[in-house]
């Protein structure tokens, strides 16, 4: 599968392939906004069920990510200076993407806005089909697959999505949906259109340094709260992220003007708030004040992006939905954008 708003000013790095103009209706079924896991898909009759995959939606837009259930996980990796060159081509494998979700009945299709894979110019879309609470299957079009899902959470109504472009190219993208999270930073350079990565590395006759630049684009989903420390990648398309802290959520505090939000923008970055049905207290105990490092796993610092009081409440207690949207409702509804220009922030 495969705006609460602001603008800061940003200019971007590279790395996605462009989807089609994103056209349709925003209005998503009511069930669809949440987390889900693929069970296993079926070609010909053939169930297989080789990645583990992940799905974030929100009330529009969506983090999908892919990974071959045999990816080592890489425990001595600090970086990809730390990988053979056959590991480096394992990474290949996986796959991902975030953008938009728009319907057309129970047509659904998702506009890939940064691609972990290149454009091999098909789009992403399938019916869909509600099977009972918590589960759905999506079918392609022509036929030729069908997907089972089912639901880990349906997010409680609680959506965020955070979007940060440079030069007009998103360039980051943090999407939440309840205690679940997805972050997308895209790579420095679009990818050529292709059949799959390997085919890109194969047909390049790609140095070490260019796999590398072709890798380097991060897919990571995680919790907020349910994890070892707060906003813990769990599984990444960096294998060495997985286990850490998401290092984005320490530039964003509330409140702000900005959706809610208070980000602490960088020289060209443009910063806005898509989507959000989070409370003003709820985001308070998301992105309250800083505090002290303290030691994350594998001994690493990390810099939690709320209080130690804050992080004791977010564990106690469910953060309440804004009154201006729920899970079935679409963006519109969402709290009005704001725009702000990088400048007017520089004292934060």
């Amino acid at each position: 599968m495969t705006l609460a708003r602001v603008a800061l000013m940003l200019g971007l790095v590279a790395g996605c392939a462009k989807s089609s103009p994103v056209t349709g209706t925003r209005q998503l079924p009511v069930w669809l906004p949440g987390v889900w896991s693929r069970e296993w898909i079926e070609r010909r009759g053939i169930r297989t069920s080789t990645f583990t995959v992940r799905y974030l939606q929100t009330p529009s837009w969506f983090g999908d990510v892919r990974f071959p259930v045999d990816r080592p996980k890489f425990p001595a990796a600090a970086s990809f200076a730390d990988l053979t060159d056959a590991e480096l081509r394992s990474l290949a494998k996986q796959r991902g993407f975030v953008g938009q979700t728009t319907t057309d009945g129970l047509i659904a299709t998702w506009h890939h806005e940064i691609d972990f894979q290149p454009n091999d110019g098909s789009p992403d879309i399938g019916r869909l089909e509600r099977v009972g609470a918590g589960r759905m299957y999506e079918h392609a079009l022509d036929r030729s697959y069908t997907e089972h899902w089912w639901s880990l959470s349906g997010g409680d109504g609680r959506f965020l999505t955070v979007r940060v472009e440079r030069g007009g190219r998103l360039d980051q993208l943090l999407v939440v949906a309840g205690d679940y999270f997805y972050y997308a930073r895209n790579r420095a350079k679009d990818l050529p259109a292709a059949a799959s990565l390997d085919s890109v590395i194969a047909s390049a006759k790609a140095t070490r340094a260019q796999i590398i630049e072709y890798l380097d684009c991060e897919l990571s989903v995680g919790r907020i709260r349910g994890g070892v420390v707060p906003w813990e990648i769990q599984y990444s398309t960096l294998p060495w992220r997985e286990g850490r802290h998401l290092e984005l959520v320490d530039r964003i505090g509330a409140p702000g003007s900005i959706g809610g939000l208070a980000p602490r923008a960088e020289a060209g970055e443009t910063w806005t708030v898509p989507v959000n049905t989070v409370d003003a207290d709820g985001l308070g105990v998301l992105f309250g004040a800083l505090v002290a490092a303290r030691p994350g796993p594998l001994g690493a610092e990390v810099q939690p992006a709320f209080g130690e009081a804050s992080y004791r409440t977010l564990s106690r207690r469910r953060l309440r939905p804004s009154r201006s949207a729920g899970p079935g409702r679409s963006c519109r509804q969402c709290k009005p954008q704001v725009k702000i220009m990088a400048n007017v922030l520089t004292s934060m």
